[in-house]
């Protein structure tokens, strides 16, 4: 965000982040917590953008706010998914978080709902990417792939 959103005023603030202190949400209910991040970090967005590091596949809550994220409902859309691969993630050996690599395309597939992309190199390769995942949740949400269980704990990265 201090890096692209200073030109086109883009993001509103509302993921999950390292810099959060302790559980954000507290609660033993995983139901519970799946609203609340909804509630809390989703409501009024229209595109989630992943931000993809070394460990995020590890990490529960990503796994949860991308299941939040892709849910369906008569009164519920979901969001367009777009990974980053920031400048921390390694390019031999580096893995998605299973719930995104559900999303992307797979061998055999024509199409699919999310995409990635390396760090932006400029504001309007971000905003055009941006564009691209909110209109997807429009034309292609036939293809969103979500039945995964919830990770219950973070994994060892």
């Amino acid at each position: 965000m201090r890096d692209f959103d200073h030109e086109a005023d883009t993001f509103i603030a509302r993921g999950l982040g390292n810099e959060m202190p302790g559980e954000v949400v507290q609660s033993a209910s995983t139901d519970y917590v799946m609203r609340r991040i909804r509630e809390l970090y989703l409501s009024n967005s229209t595109v989630t953008l992943l931000m993809l590091g070394r460990c995020t596949w590890a990490r529960r809550y990503v796994d949860w706010e991308l299941q939040a994220s892709l849910r369906l409902g008569e009164t519920i859309s979901p969001n367009g998914l777009l990974g980053i691969k920031l400048p921390s993630y390694p390019e031999q050996d580096g893995y998605f978080p299973k719930r995104f690599n559900d999303n992307l395309r797979g061998e055999g597939q024509a199409d699919c709902y999310a995409r990635h992309m390396q760090y932006p190199t400029s504001t309007q390769s971000l905003v055009t990417a941006i564009e691209a995942a909110f209109q997807r949740r429009q034309t292609h949400t036939h293809l969103i792939v979500n039945p995964r269980e919830r990770m219950h704990n973070n994994r060892q990265c």
